[in-house]
């Protein structure tokens, strides 16, 4: 795997925060927290795959600076995520 990919089953966690707008808490390999509802999963002018939050505005991160994926929505399917 290079330092531009996540593995898939990673991947596929984040589809389905998307898939269901889980509120979630990413912290990010520079240590800035987000939190925001996840919206999809969309590639930079970069060819950088990154996750759309929505926290009041949207941004984008990218897929390969997220540490960890913790989902603050109540009954999700999954708690949390490890990236690193």
């Amino acid at each position: 795997m290079t330092e531009n990919a996540i593995s898939c089953e990673q991947h596929d966690f984040v589809e389905v925060a998307c898939m269901y707008r889980y509120r979630l808490r990413l912290v990010l390999k520079n240590r800035l927290i987000i939190e925001g509802t996840a919206i999809d999963i969309v590639n930079s002018p970069e060819k950088q795959e990154c996750l759309v939050i929505d926290n009041d505005s949207r941004i984008q991160i990218e897929l390969t600076q997220l540490v960890s994926m913790e989902v603050l929505t109540p009954n999700a399917k999954f708690r949390e995520v490890i990236f690193e």
